[in-house]
């Protein structure tokens, strides 16, 4: 009987295939590698391209900001401030009248002839002070118009040099040589404007004058409470305090002082105002959008954080497993609702509710309640913390999941109840990974787009923070709705376009900013947990 062959005694190398000179495997972790790299690549692309057609906004808005002041419209802007804030004054006396009103109406029960009656001198009072502005509104009014000009001239020559370079490009000397461009001479332009000061002058002397009387007069005004006339009263001397302040720029405002760079950054970030496609002047400042954005987070992240991480903790330590095969996929499945659906819902059902639900007689010690406007930031912060709690759940559970077994049977053995190794010992340890929870939850809702601009109000203004938590009852725009809102409109490589752009810059850098404190956290607690 023949010996049978002795098996070998190292292992039998199985054959790999060969593709282009790789093996399977060498071709396997190519293929992951690969596609590693193509989104390394598209998130740089997309990362130079956005700063690409941004940076190049602050050069514009310096141009813009150099045109706003060598027209005059600069100059204008400073008597248009002092007639606006004698309108706020004015403002303010209809409040009081209306106060008035509501007051003898109601409690009273007079009739509104009587009504009338009994404000008759409050209501002179009031047409005094309106009229004592008419002098200034008229100049304000005639250089506006001058500086307007001005300012058109200008950017009428800039298109016509604008259609000379494109006829020239296009081979057309001829054509465009026909284009008469006439070069506009600023310091001849703003003479009117300059020769008006003697009188502004004059009409603030009188205005000054009558406005002193007003004030005085006011603590005799029948009718209204004295106290908020005596409060109309030290506003009006405040407002006449500040004319020698605007006389003294005036008279040393120089058309030819350079705009630096440095100002046109500035007057981006710090910037009250967002005000495109004026007759007067373009105004891009990102501060009202960044305020809104950050008041919706906050609304959202109130309710989000208690809701998502609340819920977190039930459904991992607290729940039966018939509870969590119900609970966890309803969570996570509104991440699934498209946020415009989302949107839709505040606008037909969500902010009406707040609404109608605010009118309640037992709310009215809340401030800003009733609401006036079913749109708002509290609205729209609902609904942004309704699409925060899936993420902020699912990551939260995650983290208490990840706490070793044996620190909750510690807890136990020695004595600890459930919400006390709960409070104490799972909290504690899972707190990194819910931290960045909250954190990702906070870069989810700061980009959320179609709730904001359907919901928000989209009013470009920075809420009235004097009225305490009433500002969050306002309407408010954000910085990824202006974006949505506006960049369909804007003609490329113009300053409108490159300012949202800009607007994108800021976005990229808070959400990196978020990111990047999630992951500190995250590793901090990871090398040193509690």
């Amino acid at each position: 009987m023949a010996e049978s062959t002795p098996a070998p005694d190292f292992p039998v190398t199985k054959r790999r295939l060969r593709f282009f000179g790789l093996t399977s495997d060498e071709l396997v972790q190519l293929f992951f590698r690969g596609n590693a790299m193509v989104s390394v690549l598209v998130l740089a692309l997309i990362t130079l391209f956005l700063f690409k057609e941004g940076l190049a906004f602050f050069g514009q808005n310096q141009r813009n900001l150099e045109v706003y002041r060598r027209a005059g419209l600069d100059y204008v802007d400073q008597l248009r401030q002092q007639e606006q804030d004698h309108t706020a004054l004015n403002r303010y006396l209809l409040e009081v009248r209306m106060k008035a009103v509501a007051d003898l109406a109601g409690p009273q029960g007079l009739s509104v002839e009587a009504v009338n009656q009994r404000l008759e001198a409050f209501d002179q009072y009031s047409i005094r002070f309106d009229d004592a502005i008419a002098p200034l509104r008229g100049l304000v009014s005639e250089l506006s118009e001058t500086a307007s000009a001005i300012k058109t001239k200008f950017y009428i020559n800039e298109d016509k040099r604008t259609e000379q370079r494109q006829l020239r490009a296009a081979g057309r000397a001829d054509e465009a040589a026909r284009v008469a461009v006439e070069e506009v001479d600023f310091a001849r332009e703003i003479e009117p404007i300059l020769a008006s000061r003697e009188v502004y002058l004059e009409i603030n002397r009188g205005l000054s004058r009558e406005l002193q009387e007003i004030a005085v007069l006011a603590r005799a005004v029948p009718g209204v409470p004295a106290e908020r006339m005596e409060r109309f009263a030290g506003w009006v001397v405040q407002y006449v305090a500040g004319f020698p302040a605007i006389e003294q720029r005036l008279a040393t405002w120089d058309h030819r002082e350079p705009v630096s760079l440095l100002r046109s950054f500035s007057a981006f970030i710090f910037g009250r105002q967002w005000l495109t496609a004026s007759f007067w002047q373009d105004w891009y400042g990102v501060l009202p959008l960044f305020v809104g954005s950050l008041m919706v987070s906050l609304i959202a992240l109130s309710l989000a954080v208690p809701l998502g991480v609340g819920a977190a903790i039930y459904v991992n330590q607290i729940a039966s497993p018939a509870e969590q095969r119900i609970i966890k996929p309803c969570i996570e499945f509104i991440a699934a609702f498209p946020s415009v659906v989302l949107g839709f819902f505040g606008i037909a059902v969500l902010g009406e509710f707040l609404r109608s639900v605010s009118g309640a007689a037992w709310l009215d010690w809340v401030p800003g309640f009733p609401l006036a406007e079913r749109l708002n930031a509290l609205t729209a912060g609902c609904l942004l913390g309704l699409i925060a709690v899936p993420t902020i759940f699912t990551l939260a559970e995650d983290a208490l999941q990840n706490v070793p077994r044996s620190f909750k049977e510690a807890s136990f053995a020695l004595g600890a109840t459930r919400l006390q190794t709960i409070v104490r010992v799972i909290i504690p340890t899972a707190l990194s990974g819910i931290i960045s929870a909250v954190l990702l939850g906070l870069g989810r809702v700061i980009g959320e787009t179609m709730v904001v601009l359907l919901c928000a109000g989209n009013r470009i203004e920075i809420p009235d923070f004097t009225a305490g938590l009433a500002a969050f009852f306002q309407p408010v725009h954000s910085m990824t709705g202006i974006i949505a809102q506006e960049m369909g409109e804007v003609v490329r490589g113009e300053i409108h376009y490159r300012a949202l752009f800009v607007v994108g810059i800021v976005l990229f850098f808070l959400s990196l900013t978020i990111n990047f404190t999630a992951q500190k956290v995250l590793r901090r607690y990871r090398q040193h947990p509690i």
